[in-house]
């Protein structure tokens, strides 16, 4: 139903203004709580990943770039019982604290994450996962979201994120990742590293992103037979922003990898390091 609103401070936008990212994953008229949605394109994909919405807010300008979504969403242009809040762009930008883009933000209700090794086994398309990356207590939104692009610019099947990384469902992760948090499958893989061992009993060889003194470079690694062959399967391991992996990953991991620097420079930032390793281990 559309709703019209005139001020930021109407009740019936508390979900938008007044709950932190923390209050939204706790929020208990949900089961599992919400997260946000900004922009059409993002509120596209998260409709298209299956994503069930609670509320959406718009501008009359986008309310027509909207509706397609709205329509998918609740099987009416007018969302149905799902309110569809119709405001000036001078309240979402009170909302937001900036202007946005395409003029349209959603409320949307967290959905269950899948079973690590059920994951593994259905990632790609039904079938079993063969490029997959996990992020170590990567504690950055921005860092995160931007991972999640690139693993779904250059093919990655899946992500496993430690319990001691950021929610890749926070409003900053899900802007800067455009969307694709809710293109690659994704989980938490609890118990880490010890729960490496899931990863090697799917057959997957882990490949641990570090600094370690018998690192093999990337060129070099992406040409074993291991990671070349047509059924190869690859767990590309990245460590937060300060200290990179714990030495427990770097010990349990298959390989420890390292992307060849020039220029004095020593390392690269985790998600342009990300980026640079999956186009290498594509497939």
């Amino acid at each position: 139903m559309y709703v019209y609103l005139s001020d930021s401070m109407d009740a019936a936008l508390d979900d938008y203004v007044r709950l932190t990212d923390v209050n939204l994953r706790r929020h208990l008229e949900t089961e599992r709580g919400l997260y946000m949605a900004e922009s059409t394109k993002v509120i596209m994909r998260a409709i298209q990943a299956g994503h069930s919405p609670r509320s959406f807010l718009t501008s009359p300008k986008w309310l027509p770039d909207l509706t397609p979504w709205v329509r998918m969403a609740t099987g009416q242009d007018d969302g149905g019982p799902v309110p569809v809040y119709i405001a000036p762009e001078t309240v979402l930008t009170s909302i937001t604290g900036f202007k946005v883009h395409r003029g349209a933000l959603a409320a949307m209700n967290r959905p269950m994450l899948p079973d690590v090794t059920e994951l593994l086994r259905t990632a790609r398309g039904g079938k079993p996962a063969r490029r997959v990356v996990v992020l170590e207590a990567l504690v950055d939104h921005t860092n995160v979201g931007a991972i999640f692009r690139s693993c779904a610019a250059l093919g990655v099947d899946a992500v496993l994120v430690t319990d001691d990384s950021a929610d890749p469902l926070y409003r900053r992760s899900v802007r800067v990742s455009m969307g694709t948090v809710f293109q690659v499958p994704w989980t938490r893989i609890p118990a880490w590293p010890r729960s490496m061992d899931l990863l090697k009993a799917e057959g997957f060889t882990t490949a641990a992103l570090a600094l370690a003194a018998d690192s093999v470079s990337l060129d070099e690694f992406a040409a074993l037979p291991v990671v070349s062959s047509p059924d190869s399967k690859v767990a590309l391991i990245l460590g937060t922003e300060g200290d990179g992996l714990k030495h427990a990953t770097i010990a349990h991991a298959d390989y420890s990898v390292i992307i060849p620097m020039a220029g004095g420079v020593d390392s690269l930032n985790v998600a342009a390091a990300s980026a640079v390793a999956c186009w290498e281990l594509r497939v």
